[in-house]
Formats: C-alpha cells, structure tokens, sequence
C-alpha cells in the first residue's frame, strides 16, 4: 500500500499504500516530462502520518508510500496507464522457463549521498526485507526467491542474503525463483524492491527519519503528524523527473479541512473527496475535479479467529449473511456521491484479468431475504445471543464515517442484530492496532494496486505467506487449495493463462470471504485553481512530478 496500493492500503475511504503498495509509486508519462521545463514552485499536496518510518520494505500504505516513491527510483517504473518501463534497469532479461532473471542496469545512478547505484544496492536490500528478523511488512513480496524459506527461520543473522541473489557486477545480477513467474519484471516496480545506500545498514531506525534515495526527489524533513517535505533531486537520471521545486506532504486527520483549504489556494492537490462534497465537486467552481474509473479495492475484513465468522460452516454462512445485508450500491451512490462502483470480485475494473461473470458473485448482491436464511442456518449450529455484537473499526481520518455507519445500519436493519462502528482517530493508529493483532472485530480495509496485475490483489493480501504479520494478509486467512491456484498462475505460459487461474482463486474466496469487497473507489480528486498538471495515475494517486503553478 494492501495497502492499506501496496502496493498499499489506502487511507481514505474514497481515495487511492496498499504500498500498499501499496504499495505506492508515483508515475508520469516520461515522454512530456523530461521535455517539459520546470519550475522552482513547491506543490503543498494532501498527506497523512505514515504507520512506520520511512523505509521502502517496512511501508505498505499509501501515507508512507506516495513519499517514498518520490525518493526511491527502482528497477523499472509506471506510466500513467501503468505500462512498465525501465528506470534503473537496463534489461531485464528471463531464462527459458522464467525461474532465472538476469538484471543489468543503467551506469551513472547515484543515491542522493553521492554513493553509488550497485548491484548490491538491490541485492542487500531485498536480503534485508525478506529476512524475518528484521520484521518487515513487505517480506512477503521476496517469497518466490530462492533462500527466502531460510531466511525466514527463527534466529537467521539479519544481514543474511538470500542465496537466489548473485552479484557478477556492479551492474548486473541474477535472480533464481523457486518457481516461474511470468509477473516477477513488473512486481520489480513495486516500493519494497527499491535498492538502499550502504548507510542503511548502520542505522536503519536513524534512516527511516531521513531516508536517502535516488528518485526524483530528496528528503528534506519530517515533522511528524505535520509535513513531509521533499526537494527536486537534480541528480536524478530517470524518466520521470520533477518540473516542480518540491513536494510538501501536509498532513489531515480531517479530509473537509483539506478540502477547504483547496478551495482556498491553501493547499494544491487532495486525491480524496470528502463525503460531504461527493455531490458538489465536479461543479464547485473555486476547485479543479477530477473523477474517472479508479484500481483501488475497498472492503472489510474478518479476522479468521473471530468469534462467530471462523471459516467454518458457521462463519461462512454468516459472513455471506453479512454481504448479503449491505446495500452497495445505495452507499455509491448515496453516501459516495456515485464516485465508485459497487465490486463484483477482488481486483478492479481497470486491472488485466478483471471479470464481472465470476461464480459466486451472487453474495456480494444485497439480497435481505437470502442474508436472514444463511443468518437462521448459521444460528442452528452456534446460536447468536442477545449479547452478541457485530463490530466494524474503521479510520475516521479519512472520511469513512459515512460508509461504515450506512454498512452497520444495513446489517443491524436486515439481521436484526446488534451492529455498531468503531471508529480510531487516525489511519496510522488504526494500522498499528491491526498490525499488533489488537482489532477483534471486523476491520476495513482496501488496497491501492502495487503493480498492475489481478496478482498483485490476491498475493499480498490472500496468500499463506503474506499472514502472521509476514505480510499484508492481515485476517490470517489460510487455503491451500487458494495458494495452489496462485502457484499455477505464477507458472503460467501467458497473462491470460495466468488470469484464469486467478479468476478461480476469486471464486474460492467468494465462498469463503476473508474480506467482504465492497466498492471500487474512483479515482477523483480536486487541485486548486492555477494549479497545472493534475492528473491521478493507475492507481488513483497524483503525479506528483508534473504539477506546477
């Protein structure tokens, strides 16, 4: 940012971390931008307080991640449509059965220290966060190559490397999977595959306050709960430089004091719209709107040991009872303001390997009449009692309020139970409650695209390897028979071979719905006026690199 992009989970209820990406990572269109001229104005954009320090494989939420992207060049990047193109990769270059990648890259990258851009840089890096000892949230992502299971062993050394890693050069490596994977050049954009400087390694804490990069952008300072400030990196050999001086993160608890700062000339850029002016601001005039389809999933999830909705029998049939009772497509268009979509599986419209036809879908309709059956057939194996109680936490910095008083009102109406909403104050709290097991409830979640493949929806938040804390799957839901159709696709001849092996793992978790999907938020977002360059990319987030005034 699941994260929540992931490439990352997404903060606001109606914006684009998660790094998750969340994963996280700016993009621009590299033809326009390297020729357009730049200015020395720095855009003040809308941001939040990242759940960790600012390190690539410890960030899976858009709060870190959007920053983060900014800093950190990796092997190869996003344009606006989400096509892959080479950044510091020169090539990158498969073996004849995909479990063999031969990295070579660009010479002349520097981090912004002055340090080199090795082979090592990536190498040493991607040891790091795969190793469990250093407890990074990203580790998953590292799981296809080969050394991970070991170094994923209790008591491995944390400066252990992965031993599929080979370093020839100074500019090329090799990469050995345990499996083909088809996807592994484009999963290489994602934050946590970002290289680090050797001054990493001698205080990682010390570093994640001020990260040293090679993106476009370089550190300036943090203010916690306040700004994120970021400079132009004139050293920047990429395809996506700055035509602005600077980045300033400004960072809300409150979305409608974003937005009326906007209106105001106060703030440049918001890539969320508050419940309150979903109706309004396509024709306010004192801002830009901007509102088309969007990658980012919304949803809520339950976690696999909570009272009632295990996944067993009875947790199945309740949580098809809950889905059953939500009203999707009254809260687009009601509460949101029709700036979403109601979701008919768990990756996107916009997503290669979307389908609208999965078997199964059918639960994710509102249909009271089937919610109080499954409800009934549920209570005939565990009863549900009158002091029983159906929780949903959720962030109220960011908007979803609204969203999840209209789901514990419809499942409360429909049931008949007793269905309330816990609110945390902000998104950072809120992720580190979840992080530390401490939600014993349903929670919300979401995730804005890593990289643009039906996989990047499923892995990080679906996977065996991505629970426990390894990872983004953060309701510990287990499924061999899951895990074995991710293998299949990860070995698949082609993309479409691939997709098809996803679409039935789609269906296996519409039977047992580890994460109810909800909407598809669009990508909408509003830029005060004089601002230039306003655009959100693949995955709903501005590119931040071309706004000027």
């Amino acid at each position: 940012m699941k994260k929540f992009s992931r490439l990352s989970y997404v903060a606001a209820a109606g914006s684009a971390l998660a790094l998750l990406l969340s994963g996280c990572g700016g993009s621009s269109n590299s033809s326009s931008s390297s020729s357009a001229a730049s200015t020395d104005q720095v855009m003040n954009v809308y941001g939040c307080e990242p759940q960790n320090p600012l390190i690539p494989s410890n960030t899976n939420e858009v709060c870190g991640g959007n920053p983060i992207d900014l800093m950190f060049a990796k092997l190869v990047t996003f344009d606006t449509k989400g096509n892959v193109k080479n950044e510091v990769a020169k090539s990158i270059t498969a073996n004849a059965d995909k479990t063999v990648y031969t990295i070579v890259l660009k010479s002349g990258w520097k981090f912004t220290d002055g340090t080199p851009v090795t082979s090592e840089s990536f190498t040493k890096a991607w040891s790091y966060a795969a190793d469990a000892t250093n407890a990074q949230v990203s580790a998953s992502f590292f799981s296809n190559i080969k050394g991970y299971d070991e170094l994923q062993a209790k008591g491995t050394a944390s400066d252990a490397q992965l031993s599929g890693l080979k370093v020839n050069s100074d500019t090329e490596f090799t990469v050995t999977l345990n499996a083909a994977s088809s996807v592994f050049p484009t999963m290489v954009g994602y934050t946590a595959y970002a290289p680090l400087p050797t001054s990493f390694y001698k205080d990682p804490k010390a570093f994640g306050e001020k990260p040293v990069g090679n993106g476009p952008y370089k550190f300036k300072s943090w203010t916690h709960n306040q700004s994120i400030d970021l400079v132009k990196n004139d050293d920047y050999k990429g395809i996506q430089p700055a035509k602005n001086g600077g980045i300033d993160f400004k960072v809300y608890t409150d979305t409608d004091a974003a937005y009326a700062d906007v209106q105001g000339g106060n703030l440049d850029v918001l890539e969320t719209i508050p419940s309150t002016d979903t109706q309004t601001f396509q024709t306010d005039n004192t801002v830009q709107a901007y509102n088309k389809a969007g990658s980012v999933f919304q949803s809520f999830t339950f976690p696999s040991t909570l009272a009632h909705f295990k996944l067993d029998k009875e947790g199945r049939l309740r949580r098809a009872a809950v889905s059953m009772s939500i009203d999707r497509k009254t809260i687009v268009n009601k509460v949101l303001g029709g700036i979403g979509t109601p979701a008919v599986d768990y990756t996107s419209p916009v997503t290669p390997g979307y389908s609208d036809s999965l078997t199964g879908k059918d639960v994710l309709s509102y249909n009271p009449t089937e919610a109080k059956k499954l409800w009934k057939e549920a209570n005939a194996i565990s009863p549900w009692s009158s002091s029983d109680k159906l929780t949903f936490a959720y962030n109220s910095d960011g908007g979803a309020k609204p969203v999840y008083d209209a789901i514990a009102n419809s499942v409360k109406n429909t049931l008949g139970i007793d269905a309330e909403t816990n609110p945390y104050a902000t998104f950072s709290a809120f992720r580190q409650a979840i992080s530390e097991r401490k939600v014993t409830s349903a929670f919300r979640t979401g995730w804005q695209a890593d990289y643009p493949s039906a996989e990047d929806y499923l892995t990080p938040l679906y996977s065996s390897a991505a629970a426990d804390g390894n990872g983004s799957n953060d309701g510990d839901y287990k499924n061999p028979a899951f895990d074995a159709l991710l293998s299949k696709a990860d070995q698949a001849s082609s993309t479409s071979e691939a997709n098809g092996y996803y679409q039935k793992a789609e269906e296996l978790l519409l039977k047992d719905l580890p994460a109810v999907p909800l909407y598809y938020s669009n990508a909408a977002g509003v830029a005060a006026k004089g601002v230039k360059g306003f655009v959100l990319n693949w995955k709903n987030v501005p590119v931040y690199q071309n706004l000027t005034k």
